[in-house]
C-alpha cells in the first residue's frame, strides 16, 4: 500500500486552478484508474506515463493504481498533467521520497521515450501557482524562461522524467541531459534555472514605420488620434490607397505594455501557443489580422471542449484589422459588438462558459464598393447604385456605430509617391506626441480605473467633465437632425478630448469638438482640422 500526492494546474480560459494530483496503490489486479474530470487527451496520458517510466529505467507497478484530481468538480484538460502523474506513481511505489514532491508543481507532457516536452499555458499556469503561494515549479526545460517571468516564484527546467528523477534523488544527471542541464542550476537541484527580467524584448519583429506611407494627411491624422485615444476605427478607399499599409502602422506609435499588460497578453499568447522560446515576453503591442473567411470561434473564440483564445483575445492591448470588412460573415462582425464594449468576451461551449480578455483598437478597412473603383468621380467603376449599397450594408448599423473614427483614404497622387525621403513623419515621433498625449489623460482620469478616452462612460463625460458651453452645438444639431445617435455623440465627446489632449489643451473647446465630429462623419466644418489636421 502505497499513497503520494504532488501539485498541477488546469487553464479555465486564461485563469489557473492549482490541482492536487494524488496516487494510490493497493493490492489487487494491475489496472490504471484516473479519475477527477479529465479530458480525452488526460485520458490518454495513462499510455503516454506507464512507457515513459519504463523507458526511463524505471518499473511499472504491478498493483492496483488510482490517480486522483483534485477538486474532481474542476474541468482538468491537457497533456501537462503526464509529469506530476509520473512522479506521483514512482512516490507511491517508494521509489521517491513522497516528501520531496509534496510542494512541487509540475507541468509537463511525457513521450513515450521519457523526453519532456513543452505545453500550452506554462505563463498563466505558473502565474496561478504563485498566486495559491505555491513556491516551486517544475517545467520544460524550453521554456523555462517563460516561466520565470513570474516573480517570487523558483522554476527548475528538466529535459525528461530521468533527468527530474536524478535532481530528485541527488544523482549525477545523466549524460544525455547534461549539455541542457548545465544552464546554472546552482547548489540546490530545484533552484531558478535564471533570471529573466521584464524588459523590453518583444515577442516578434518590431513594427513597420509609418514614414513608409505615402501621403495620406488625414488617415495618418486619425492613426494618431485612434492610438491616442484607444478608439476604433474605420477606413474606406480603393484598393492600393494604403489602408493595410496604415493598419500595419498603428502598433509602432502606440505605447509599449507596461509590466502587469505585457504578462496578461503574454498569457493569452502562451494559451495559444505563439510565444516564441526565446523571447518570452510580449511587450510591443500585438497586431492580429484574420482572413475575412475565419470562422466565428477563430475570432471570438471557441473550439470542442472548453474554449481556446480567438483573435479578439491575441490581439488584447493591441490592434484587430479587418481587411475588407464586409467580407466577413455578418455573424462574426455582429459578435464583436460585445468585446467592442466590455473589452472581454464570453465564450459558452458543452466544456463550460470562459471569459477572455479582449480589450483591442479595432480596425476595420473596406473598398468602397465590389469592384473597388468607385473613388473620385468613380468613373472607372462598373457597380450600381443598388450593389454599391447592399456591399456596404454588409456592415451593421449597431456595429459602426460603435466606431469612433472613419476616414476615407483616397488614391495616393504622382507627387506624394514620388516625394523626397522624409517627407512624412516617422513613428518614433508620432508615438512621442501619443505618449504625451495618453500621459495627459491618465493624470485626468487618476483613480478612475480608466486608462484612456475610449473607455470613459458617456455619462462621465457629459457630467464629470465639462467642457466649454458653446463647443457642442454643432453636434447637438446633428443630433437633432439624427445624423448622430446618442451613443455617437458620447463618442465624439471622447474623440474631442483626444484631440485636446494632443493639442495640448485643458479641456476641449469648439474646434476640438468640430476636429472630432469631423473624424466621425467625414463632413469638414469650417477650419476645425486646419491644414495640420486635428492632432495638431
Amino acid at each position: 500500500m502505497g499513497f503520494a500526492r504532488t501539485r498541477s494546474v488546469t487553464l479555465l480560459g486564461v485563469d489557473g486552478v492549482v490541482v492536487e494530483v494524488q496516487a494510490d496503490l493497493e493490492p489487487g489486479v494491475t489496472t490504471f484508474t484516473l479519475v477527477g474530470l479529465p479530458d480525452k487527451t488526460l485520458v490518454e496520458s495513462k499510455e503516454r506515463v506507464r512507457a515513459a517510466l519504463v523507458n526511463s529505467g524505471e518499473e511499472w507497478p504491478q498493483r492496483r493504481l488510482t490517480v486522483g484530481l483534485s477538486p474532481a468538480t474542476v474541468p482538468k484538460t491537457g497533456s501537462g498533467f503526464d509529469l506530476p502523474i509520473a512522479a506521483a506513481v514512482l512516490a507511491a511505489a517508494g521509489v521517491l521520497d513522497p516528501r520531496a514532491i509534496e510542494d512541487l508543481v509540475m507541468v509537463g507532457e511525457l513521450g513515450l521515450d521519457g523526453r519532456l516536452r513543452p505545453v500550452r499555458g506554462v505563463l498563466p499556469a505558473v502565474m496561478a501557482a504563485a498566486a495559491a503561494g505555491c513556491g516551486r515549479v517544475v517545467v520544460p526545460a524550453v521554456v523555462a524562461c517563460e516561466a520565470e517571468l513570474v516573480p517570487g516564484i523558483t522554476v527548475c527546467g528538466v529535459t525528461s522524467l530521468r533527468h527530474l528523477l536524478a535532481l530528485l534523488r541527488g544523482e549525477p544527471v545523466p549524460v544525455e541531459e547534461r549539455a541542457v542541464a548545465d544552464i546554472g542550476l546552482g547548489p540546490d537541484p530545484l533552484a531558478v534555472v535564471g533570471t529573466l527580467a521584464a524588459g523590453p524584448a518583444p515577442a516578434g519583429a518590431q513594427p513597420a514605420d509609418l514614414a513608409d506611407v505615402a501621403g495620406q494627411g488625414r488617415a495618418r491624422r486619425a492613426l494618431e488620434v485612434c492610438a491616442a485615444g484607444g478608439h476604433h476605427l474605420f477606413l474606406l478607399g480603393s484598393p492600393g490607397a494604403g489602408k493595410t499599409m496604415l493598419a500595419e502602422r498603428l502598433p509602432g506609435i502606440l505605447p509599449a505594455l507596461d509590466g502587469p499588460a505585457s504578462l496578461e497578453v503574454s498569457a493569452v499568447h502562451s494559451i495559444a501557443g505563439t510565444l516564441r522560446p526565446d523571447l518570452p515576453l510580449v511587450t510591443v503591442p500585438p497586431f492580429c489580422a484574420p482572413h475575412h473567411s475565419a470562422t466565428m470561434p477563430a475570432i471570438v473564440g471557441g473550439g470542442n471542449g472548453l474554449p481556446r483564445p480567438g483573435a479578439v483575445s491575441l490581439a488584447h492591448r493591441g490592434v484587430l484589422f479587418l481587411d475588407e470588412s464586409p467580407e466577413f460573415s455578418g455573424r462574426v462582425l455582429d459578435a464583436l459588438r460585445q468585446p467592442l464594449e466590455s473589452g472581454t468576451v464570453t465564450v459558452a461551449r458543452s466544456g463550460g462558459m470562459l471569459c477572455f480578455p479582449a480589450r483591442f483598437l479595432l480596425v476595420m478597412a473596406a473598398n468602397p464598393c465590389p469592384c473597388g473603383r468607385f473613388s473620385g468621380r468613380g468613373l472607372d467603376c462598373t457597380c450600381s447604385v443598388l450593389m454599391r449599397h447592399k456591399y456596404l450594408s454588409r456592415l451593421s448599423g449597431p456595429l459602426m456605430d460603435r466606431i469612433d473614427v472613419r476616414v476615407t483614404v483616397d488614391a495616393v497622387s504622382r507627387a506624394e509617391l514620388f516625394a523626397p525621403e522624409g517627407t512624412g513623419e516617422r513613428s518614433e515621433v508620432v508615438a512621442a506626441r501619443v505618449l504625451a498625449a495618453r500621459e495627459r489623460a491618465a493624470r485626468r482620469l487618476a483613480g478612475t480605473g480608466w486608462a484612456v478616452n475610449a473607455e470613459v462612460p458617456g455619462r462621465e463625460l457629459r457630467t464629470r467633465w465639462r467642457i466649454e458651453p458653446d463647443a457642442l452645438d454643432r453636434a447637438a444639431r446633428d443630433m437633432e437632425r439624427g445624423l448622430l445617435t446618442a451613443r455617437g455623440l458620447d463618442r465624439v465627446l471622447r474623440v474631442a478630448w483626444t484631440v485636446a489632449d494632443l493639442r495640448g489643451h485643458e479641456r476641449p473647446g469648439r474646434d476640438d469638438v468640430d476636429a472630432a465630429l469631423e473624424l466621425r462623419t467625414g463632413i469638414v466644418r469650417g477650419d476645425s482640422a486646419g491644414d495640420d489636421g486635428p492632432a495638431r
